[in-house]
């Protein structure tokens, strides 16, 4: 992880914007994430701001200047400019009044080094100003070198304050920390673990979803199982890292949604975390019975294909595979490169078809449609729209409709 203070602004990929703002708000800095990616030579994909001055004064100095400006979040101190099409977040400097571990009452504060202290990890408590000086009041550039995620002062505390943290270290540590996690920061979650229990459903979600579709995730979750966090967010007795580990093993996409279908079969997992109902529906597929195996014919997949959605027909052969087989296998990559290639079968008839042939409107057109459709999947949805209509005269024959 290369880490290397000087020139950071050099690093970024463009300045025009930035450099706009600072000739509005010269003793605003970049925060956050930000600063901790350029850091580490990662990529920059947002541009949070922090400013000592007031947000109705930003407002007032962006548009003296000509910057778009929208009053995104003025309780919380910030606004966001738009330069180019392109957002900027400015945030008012702030100290915590009050906190109940989900929200804080806060006060806007000029001392830069007070408002990194109401965030998380030193990490991302570095700010970076318009002369390409790291600001860096609590060892966040020593412990990203280092390869270690710690909280900013006492984890109890930064905890107490918002108990999400506890998600969120884990999602950091296993991108930014090294083997050993910090071990303050792990009793600290272990005693106060039953906290995420205030945490709304959507926050939850939100936080394990980015952990499971990230880098590490079977560190990840053993240790969130060892402290107790996974069993306060999902269904213990449903939970099988072993199986998520097997799934890992077939080279499965990093998919969130799939992995944690895996990890958690518990039939109320959607709505214990009040995911979409598009999210619940897929995760009822990944438990349904019957998934395709690589000796399953064209027929077969057609057949698949004519009744479920294309990506939870992959979802099922990934964990078909997991299940039997646990590893990468060339025979699995063909069978869902065969999945893939196969055009989408339709069955060509409707209820018009069989009043035309001579039907009666009412219950009879559908039990006679289903007839026919039943003989179409029985050949493989092969039949096409003429063979289907003489099907049809048969079945109408052989029943009064």
């Amino acid at each position: 992880m290369p880490v290397n203070p000087e020139n950071l602004l050099a690093a970024l990929p463009e300045r025009r914007g930035l450099d706009h703002l600072w000739r509005s708000l010269p003793d605003a800095r970049l925060v956050g994430g930000c600063v901790r990616d350029l850091l580490c030579g990662a990529p920059v994909h947002d541009y949070d701001l922090a400013t000592p001055e007031a947000p109705e004064q930003v407002m007032a100095l962006l548009d003296a200047t000509g910057i778009k400006v929208v009053p995104t979040g003025l309780a919380h101190g910030t606004v966001t400019a738009v330069i180019a099409g392109r957002p900027y977040e400015i945030t008012t400097l702030r100290r915590d009044e009050e906190t109940d571990g989900r929200h804080a009452v806060v006060r806007w504060t000029r001392d830069w080094a007070e408002d990194a202290a109401r965030r998380d990890f030193t990490i991302n408590a570095m700010s970076l100003d318009r002369n390409g000086q790291v600001h860096d009041y609590f060892g966040g550039v020593d412990d990203l070198a280092a390869r270690r995620v710690r909280f900013v002062g006492e984890a109890s505390r930064r905890i107490a304050e918002d108990a999400l943290r506890i998600l969120r270290f884990f999602r950091f540590d296993a991108r930014y920390g090294g083997t050993v996690p910090d071990g303050e920061a792990l009793a600290a979650i272990t005693s106060d673990v039953s906290r995420l229990d205030a945490l709304s459903a959507e926050r939850v979600a939100g936080e394990l979803l980015r952990i499971l579709e990230g880098p590490r995730v079977l560190d990840v979750v053993a240790r969130m199982m060892e402290c107790g966090a996974l069993s306060r967010i999902l269904a213990a007795p449903h939970l099988a890292p072993r199986r998520l580990e097997r799934l890992m093993a077939t080279g499965a996409p990093p998919d969130a949604i799939l992995r944690l279908g895996v990890l958690c079969d518990a039939p109320d997992t959607g709505e214990r975390l009040k995911l979409s109902n598009g999210v619940r529906a897929r995760l009822d597929a990944m438990r349904q019975p019957g998934f395709l195996t690589p000796d399953a014919s064209d027929d077969d997949l057609r057949r698949a294909l004519a009744t479920t959605r294309l990506d939870w027909l992959m979802d099922g052969v990934w964990i078909a595979q997991a299940d039997r087989l646990g590893r990468a296998d060339p025979a699995w990559d063909a069978l869902r490169a065969r999945l893939a290639a196969i055009p989408h079968p339709v069955f060509p008839l409707s209820g018009r078809d069989v009043l035309e042939a001579g039907g009666v409107a009412g219950p009879g057109v559908g039990a006679v449609l289903r007839v026919v459709e039943a003989w179409w999947m029985s050949e493989g949805c092969r039949p096409g729209r003429v063979a289907c209509l003489i099907h049809l005269e048969n079945a109408m024959a052989a029943r009064t409709v």
